[in-house]
């Protein structure tokens, strides 16, 4: 079993995590003619804010109740109502994602009986919009539990409870916070490509996916689940989450309606392929169309294409529970060995199950200390400086990504996001290879020479 390593230092200098509130509204965002609210300072709206726009290159509709100094004192609700119905009057939202930040949080307000209050004082105005609450104080988890609570809370709060007629084509599927866009489009893509009917929730691949509407300014977002659909989600005869993180939200679906839910801990790989795509065939009862065979006979001459440049390398990584085991699976699958792991929370179960000796719960500054020797740093963009001081080249993966174009249209699952990740390491590999010199080539000078000093799997 994988040993968990817990932090130990008291303040991160380069740190790894994002917030809960960023998770939660993240998954807002992928939700038709929604906008997160943020209940705290304009400060922790506006950190978020900018790295979401730096992100994904796109507009993103995200306020804040704006609580000052006196309202943090005697108490914030005057400024939810206030927010609510501003945004109510002004852009008329089908659904407003109320994320609690660590200001109001540890204040210890009671948010549920304040959100019921206003509903109940203002039920006239709000008509014809959901308000969910997730409460993701900052003080706690990352982006990774935001995301969570922001998907069970939609779903216990919009889902019709109860028993209902099953529509025998229709599939919930409830994707990770680590799918890209491109990803979610994938998994449509496949889902209908044995003539199923797939709800996703959330489903950025349709507001965050780089277009923009054609006639209008759009306040909201103007793509994603429409609330109807996740009133419907206990209509649908499966559920699939990916990830682990994703195994309280398709409980709480279950606990609701009754919809049974299959869990994939990653998509990533030819056997997490094979199972999804044998659970859709079972569902279907067609067999795997032809295009899909096709993919899954690419990837099989890609891992053979591909192993030579993996075997022996060492990878160090930095990433959210699910993401680091999707990552590391990955990495360890193709040959390869895991030198380093970090994660942001030592919670999740999934960590025990990470292909590595111990996984670090810690920041990037951890990371450049294991890292040393290592042929590949996998992390975001935060750890371009690691990169350049232990000139060790780095794999940009996770939130958030903002010195790249383009990171939210790279496929990482299933079959063709696979070989496409095969390949893009490889080349990495290839990239970075150095020519041998007479001393890197002595094997005595190298017997002898102390590790630290050693030349790089590479150089050898």
């Amino acid at each position: 079993m994988t040993r968990i390593l817990p932090q130990t230092k008291s303040a991160a200098v380069n740190p790894l995590k994002s917030s809960q509130p960023l998770g939660a509204a993240l998954a807002f965002l992928g939700v038709s003619g929604a906008i997160p609210l943020f209940h705290g300072s304009q400060g922790c709206t506006s950190f978020a804010l900018v790295l979401l726009v730096r992100h994904f290159k796109e507009a993103v509709p995200l306020q804040t109740t704006a609580m000052d100094e006196v309202a943090t004192i005697l108490g914030g609700m005057d400024h939810l109502e206030e927010a609510i119905l501003n945004l109510k009057a002004r852009t008329n939202p089908k659904l407003i994602g109320v994320c609690t930040t660590a200001l109001v949080e540890t204040r210890g307000e009671d948010f549920a009986k304040d959100l019921s209050t206003i509903k109940m004082k203002c039920a006239n105005e709000l008509s014809g919009t959901e308000i969910v609450l997730a409460a993701t104080p900052d003080f706690e988890g990352a982006i990774e539990e935001g995301w969570t609570k922001a998907v069970t809370a939609m779903v216990e709060r919009i889902t019709r409870h109860g028993e209902q007629a099953r529509q025998s084509k229709k599939i919930v599927i409830l994707p990770g916070w680590n799918l890209t866009v491109a990803d979610i489009e994938h998994l449509r893509e496949t889902v209908e490509s044995f003539g199923l009917k797939p709800v996703i929730l959330p489903d950025l691949s349709s507001s965050l996916d780089g277009t923009v509407p054609d006639d209008r300014w759009v306040s909201t977002t103007y793509g994603g689940t429409r609330v109807e659909e996740i009133q419907q989600l206990g209509t649908a005869v499966q559920c699939i989450a990916i990830g682990e993180h994703m195994r309280g939200p398709a409980e709480m679906l279950q606990k609701l309606t009754g919809v049974p839910y299959a869990l994939f801990q990653t998509l990533t790989g030819l056997k997490g392929a094979d199972r999804f795509v044998s659970l859709l065939s079972a569902i279907s009862g067609a067999p795997a169309p032809a295009k899909i065979r096709r993919r899954r006979a690419q990837l099989q001459d890609a891992l053979l294409d591909g192993h030579f440049h993996y075997s022996g390398k060492k990878i160090a990584i930095a990433a959210e529970p699910d993401q680091l085991y999707q990552l590391a699976t990955f990495f360890t699958g193709m040959g390869a060995e895991i030198s380093a792991a970090v994660t942001t929370t030592g919670t999740s179960k999934i960590l025990e199950k990470v292909p590595a000796d111990a996984v670090q719960v810690g920041d990037l500054g951890d990371l450049e200390g294991l890292a040393a020797g290592a042929d590949l740093l996998v992390t975001h963009s935060h750890g371009r400086q690691a990169s350049d001081r232990l000139g060790i080249p780095l794999m940009r993966v996770g939130f958030p990504i903002f010195d790249r174009l383009g990171s939210q249209h790279k496929l990482t699952t299933l079959y063709q996001g696979t070989r496409d990740l095969i390949f893009d390491v490889a080349n990495i590999f290839q990239a970075n290879q150095h020519a041998p010199t007479p001393q890197s080539l002595d094997p005595f000078r190298n017997r002898d020479m102390p590790d630290e000093r050693r030349p790089s799997p590479i150089a050898r």
